[in-house]
């Protein structure tokens, strides 16, 4: 038997440790038990129980149990009996402890050192005796023999160390490495406080005798300050004082890092700083938020590691929720399966998309379509290959085409021609590196050889004399190529879409018919794995590189797999729209972090509207904006109408010069060809191109209609040899939104997905957009294309956005204008008038020019009700416009029609009007003569306009016809009468 091995063993075991190991043991064997008899059954008895604790505990628990289980069997009864007191001791005490602050009494008996830490605490209380109490007698004289003579001064402290590690093993005691960090940290600061004490107490030696040892830093202090004393006396005292301020990080896991924000926590948790209540300060009522709180974990935080401990670190943010390509709102399969599959047993691997895919294809066809591993666990899920996807008859393997290699990682290379900024500023592009790469594109799959057989086998089984001749694999989706025998229709394959859609197992099926530049028939199904497009990847690729022009942008990859990039100058309008989440404004960001990356800000400038205020914030202050990004849809109207004067100021100075367009003006102005008159002080430069930019069109098509679409229209028209170029983006592509005179006059559309194709006519004037999959799959119509491409929009995210912004602030601060969106000056209403100036400045001029002032009136003419009619005769009584009433007959005029302008601005809150000058006054003479002498009915006419002020406002010159400047001409005076 082994109970001989095991006595051998135990004999040669020292007896001490067989007290130290009881002591710190686990668990405490109950009296009378079988464990505590000798003899096999005990054995076993104990070592059952042992191994189930261990289970419990873990590894370091496992160890301890099973030596102690090793030594009690063996151990002398009076030694057993003093283990088991002292362990009831300390679990007395461990579970007072324990119920300090918060509760930890549900820790498990297992993983409790109460024997330790009750030596911990012993210890403490013994040296507090003679250290805090001045207690005396043979024992503390004992210890303070040993524990003064060794440590000096630094015995005043040992006993709250102990406490603290007494503390900590009786709550704690499953954080080892917590505990040995606070040992680690309590035996450096020991040694430093030794250290320290013998400098202060003298430096006292050995040969003056143990007193004074005792009285500095005892014989530990001597040993540790002597050898750097000899040196000189200030080493032990800075490096000790740098260690001591070490060992109190350690203790307290503090990094040197976060030194401000513990302290600055401490000084808030002290003064009750964290528990005030800001809710107050703001109005809006937002405790909703924090209504469940307490119920919900903290999640967890970035940590680092720091003596042996994880602790918490306090970083900036390491990412934005914006850096996500794509975002489903349904749960992925790989989290929760769906309740209409049935739970992949446990030890069986979970069928990827792909060969479920193919096995809903198979299914379809008739084919058999259990899924190995779902439908038959048992079954052993094999790797699929092209041949075993393949349907019974054999079919040739239909080429793919190649997918292009990867991009070079090598630098964009500087641009060939680049503006020198004003002030001989150096300006530096953003380096490439900012934009990381995407993913590798694939070639083929095995789901694109299951849907080639699917697209067969239906074409045979509707005897359509048709095959599939290959296909090219994009991000998105996969275009299959159909190519028909001679003599079939067409319409023999459109007319099987709906069955196509059944035999693929999708919904979102596209027919070309036929491809743009090909004779084939192109069906367009959606990949089951999507492809990230990088916009880096875009910018680096070789078409990018073939110019330099400051507008160009990279738009992402087409269904073949091919770059799509595009020039801004050239389009030149583009109106971006779709549904809510199809990608419009990540198509915004890469455009604009496009020309960031290209161009600089003396190349191109641009003006953000930015209603919805959040989805531009990221861009405010780069230099290549001329006022800051716009959210008030009203200051959105007056930037526009700045536009237009900005316009107009571009075409005065081309034709002056004689250039027909704004490149040609800049290459002359470079070559000193353009030179201002010789009186003036002006100093002519390249004009910028300037990109307007509205993210959300609906908003401001809201507020001011038809300021709004005026300012567009009168842009889009004129502004492509003005070198500015807009941008419109909507998601509410109604009529209403986007007009039939704003979609005249912008060439280029990009199509998100819609949400009906009466969305997808608005935009592209044709179906398509409702069948798109979203999060970045358009159609791209540029101007002059007869088709609509089919891209996949390239993503950029936020955190390289913020790279690039950071950057090109970096390089140049923003200058603004202040005319772009200014204030217009705010009208003085009188209070009485309130919401009804318009309809009383009807009323007014209707009064005044025909000298008739009746309530009747006014109720037929502005069609309001008495009450309103009667309102408005009142308010024309108080500014002196008509007498008082005098019972039933009409109300006497007051004013003349020469001075309505005059009255009509003080009612508006305006200055009056400038006196008509002498030129219009003897036209108004004139015409009165010819209207006393028995005029023409022209000349009747022309008295009529030129009696009546208001005529004069639509003369183009500020002065009146006189200014020849302006060349003041109306609309009669071009008619020749």
């Amino acid at each position: 038997m082994n109970t001989q091995g095991g006595l051998k063993s135990a004999d040669f075991r020292p007896p001490w440790g067989s007290v130290a190991l009881m002591a710190t043991r686990t668990t405490s064997t109950p009296r009378g038990s079988s464990s505590s008899k000798s003899g096999g059954t005990g054995r076993s008895t104990a070592a059952s129980k042992t191994s189930g604790a261990a289970s419990k505990s873990g590894r370091g628990s496992t160890a301890r149990t099973k030596q102690a289980a090793a030594v009690e069997p063996h151990a002398p009864l009076p030694l057993r009996m003093l283990s088991g007191f002292w362990q009831g001791i300390g679990h007395v005490v461990g579970a007072g402890v324990r119920r300090i602050g918060y509760d930890v009494s549900d820790l498990d008996p297992a993983d409790r050192r109460d024997g330790a830490a009750l030596f911990n605490l012993v210890l403490g209380i013994a040296i507090a005796t003679f250290a805090w109490w001045g207690l005396t007698g043979w024992l503390p004289d004992m210890v303070y023999s040993v524990v003064n003579g060794t440590f000096g001064w630094m015995s005043l402290i040992l006993p709250f160390m102990l406490f603290v590690c007494a503390f900590r093993l009786f709550r704690k005691p499953q954080d080892g490495r917590g505990n040995n960090r606070v040992g680690i940290g309590f035996m450096i600061m020991t040694l430093a406080g030794s250290g320290l004490a013998h400098v202060i107490g003298g430096l006292p030696t050995v040969a003056d005798g143990f007193d004074g040892l005792r009285k500095a830093g005892g014989m530990l202090g001597f040993l540790a300050a002597a050898p750097l004393a000899a040196i000189h006396v200030a080493v032990p005292v800075v490096l000790y004082g740098l260690l001591a301020f070490v060992s109190l990080l350690i203790v307290t896991a503090t990094p040197f890092g976060a030194i401000p924000s513990r302290i600055r926590g401490a000084y808030e948790h002290l003064m009750g700083v964290d528990l005030m209540d800001e809710s107050g300060k703001d109005a809006h009522d937002r405790s909703y938020l924090y209504e469940n709180e307490a119920s919900t974990k903290p999640k967890k935080k970035k940590r680092m590691r720091f003596f042996g401990k994880d602790e918490e670190t306090d970083k900036s943010l390491e990412g934005y929720v914006g850096d996500e390509a794509f975002e489903h709102a349904i749960v992925d399969d790989d989290e929760t399966p769906r309740a209409s599959e049935p739970r992949v047993p446990p030890g069986v691997r979970r069928p990827t998309q792909a060969e479920i895919a193919v096995g809903k294809i198979k299914a379809a066809q008739g084919l058999g379509g259990a899924t190995p591993g779902i439908d038959n666990p048992t079954e052993a899920i094999p790797i699929l290959t092209p041949e075993m996807t393949a349907p019974v008859a054999p079919v040739a393997q239909v080429p793919a085409k190649p997918a292009g290699a990867p991009l070079p990682q090598a630098p964009i290379p500087q641009r060939t021609e680049q503006l020198s900024l004003a002030g001989d500023v150096t300006y530096t592009l953003p380096a490439s590196d900012y934009l990381t790469p995407g993913s590798i594109p694939k070639e083929r799959t095995e789901a694109n050889d299951a849907v080639v057989a699917a697209l067969t086998d239906t074409l045979t089984q509707f005897n359509v004399e048709a095959a599939v001749t290959g296909f090219s694999r994009g991000p998105t989706v996969t275009r299959y190529e159909i190519e028909l025998s001679p003599g079939t229709k067409v319409e023999r394959v459109t007319a099987l879409s709906k069955n196509i859609s059944y035999a693929v197992a999708s919904s979102d099926v596209r027919i070309l018919s036929p491809i743009p530049g090909k004779s084939a028939i192109g069906i367009e199904i959606p990949n089951t794995d999507r492809e990230t497009v990088s916009l880096g990847d875009v910018l680096r690729s070789q078409n990018a590189r073939r110019t330099d022009h400051p507008m160009v942008m990279g738009v992402g990859k087409d269904v073949e797999g091919g770059y799509v990039v595009a020039n801004l100058a050239k389009m030149p309008h583009l109106l971006v729209a779709g549904a809510t989440g199809a990608g419009k404004s990540s198509f915004v960001n890469s455009m604009i972090t496009s020309i960031l990356m290209r161009a600089t800000p003396d190349e191109v400038r641009m003006v953000m509207v930015d209603p919805k205020r959040v989805e531009l914030t990221a861009y405010e202050g780069v230099p290549h904006l001329i006022t800051p990004i716009i959210t008030n849809p009203k200051k959105a109207a007056e930037a526009l109408q700045w536009v237009v004067r900005e316009m107009d100021a571009r075409y005065d100075d081309l034709a002056n010069y004689g250039y027909k367009h704004i490149d040609d003006f800049n290459k002359a102005v470079r070559a000193g060809k353009v030179v201002p008159p010789v009186d003036s002080k002006r100093v002519i430069k390249p004009y910028p191109y300037l990109l307007v930019i509205v993210d959300e069109l609906a908003d401001l098509m809201m507020v001011a209609p038809r300021d709004v679409e005026d300012s567009i229209v009168r842009i889009t028209q004129l502004a492509r040899a003005a070198g500015i170029h807009l941008v419109l983006a909507t998601q509410r592509p109604s009529v209403d939104v986007v007009t039939g005179l704003i979609k005249a006059n912008v060439p280029s559309r990009m199509a998100f997905a819609t949400s009906s194709v009466t969305d997808s006519r608005v935009v592209l004037d044709q179906p398509g957009a409702e069948k798109l999959i979203g999060q970045g799959d358009a159609l791209f119509l540029p101007m002059g294309a007869s088709k609509a491409m089919r891209v996949q929009g390239a993503w950029v995210t936020e955190s390289e956005i913020h790279k690039v912004v950071e950057h090109v602030k970096g390089q140049l601060q923003a200058v603004y204008r202040d005319d772009v969106a200014a204030e217009a000056p705010k009208k003085q209403i009188d209070d009485d008038i309130g919401d009804d100036l318009e309809v009383l400045l009807q009323a007014t001029e209707l009064v005044v020019t025909t000298q008739f002032g009746s309530t009747s009136m006014l109720q037929r003419k502005l069609r309001v009700g008495f009450a309103k009619a009667g309102r408005l005769m009142d308010l024309l009584e108080s500014r002196g416009v008509v007498g008082p009433s005098e019972g039933s007959k009409a109300r006497d005029v007051l004013v003349k029609p020469d001075d309505l302008a005059a009255v009509l601005a003080a009612m508006k809150g305006q200055e009056s009007p400038a006196a008509p000058d002498a030129h219009t006054a003897a036209l108004s003479d004139n015409a009165n003569s010819n209207i006393a002498v028995g005029g023409y009915a022209e000349d009747l006419v022309q008295a009529d306009l030129d009696n009546r002020t208001q005529a004069i406002e639509y003369y183009d010159g500020a002065d009146g016809p006189n200014d020849d400047e302006e060349g003041g001409e109306d609309a009669w005076s071009l008619t020749g009468r």
